[in-house]
């Protein structure tokens, strides 16, 4: 949504599908799962008396509506793309069938999985890690608004500092908020890295995919 309080900035969009058509040139096999929280947020609607798990179903359409918008933009570069959802609407988008995925992946197609896990209750964090899991992913990157995690909240607290490392334990303990718990205990059961790095600032996405110290890497101790 960009500086807008609601909704699709296509200035977005469009720097972000160009951030993905530069690794994708790279070789690299990149998969997306996008959230949905510009549109609607499920835990914010059911703290205000909605159903929880309706109000879930309607976040995950709601990054549908990204992963069409994503795929638009990465289309107008001219990078092929697949949407892939985890809630069955074929006339906009194919069912997640992850040996399809996979091929998506190795014909150098982008895939962007849309409807988070399918089940209510779940995060797109905890769908983040499940769709790495599934397609064997070296690693996870996390792009989000601040360049790494910090001790404390960085717009909250001015001195907090940034962890270069950290691993999923002391994430864990710590309440830091990267991820849920449950996509954290995922990647640590697996030793799957996470990059946690800011995705507004041009060039980052390439910088992190040739190994240049950007953002947070969580790993294992």
């Amino acid at each position: 949504m960009g500086e807008q309080a609601f909704g699709i900035d296509p200035a977005v969009t469009t720097q972000i599908a160009r951030e993905i058509g530069e690794i994708q040139q790279l070789g690299v096999q990149t998969a997306v799962v996008i959230g949905g929280g510009n549109l609607f947020r499920g835990l914010a609607a059911s703290a205000r008396g909605m159903d929880r798990a309706t109000a879930d179903y309607m976040g995950m359409l709601a990054t549908v509506i990204n992963a069409l918008a994503l795929q638009d933009a990465l289309e107008h570069l001219g990078v092929l793309t697949r949407v892939a959802t985890a809630i069955e609407m074929r006339a906009v988008a194919e069912p997640f069938i992850r040996r399809r995925a996979v091929r998506h992946l190795e014909k150098g197609r982008v895939v962007v999985f849309a409807a988070g896990t399918g089940n209510p209750y779940f995060t797109t964090d905890t769908a983040a890690a499940l769709r790495a899991m599934e397609m064997r992913a070296d690693v996870i990157l996390k792009g989000t608004k601040v360049d790494g995690i910090y001790t404390a909240d960085p717009m909250l607290h001015p001195s907090a500092t940034k962890y270069d490392s950290i691993s999923y334990l002391k994430v864990l303990e710590q309440g830091l908020k990267v991820m849920d718990a449950t996509a954290i205990s995922l990647c640590m059961d697996n030793r799957l890295p996470i990059v946690v790095f800011n995705l507004r600032q041009p060039g980052n996405l390439r910088r992190v995919i040739c190994g240049e110290p950007v953002g947070t890497t969580v790993k294992p101790d």
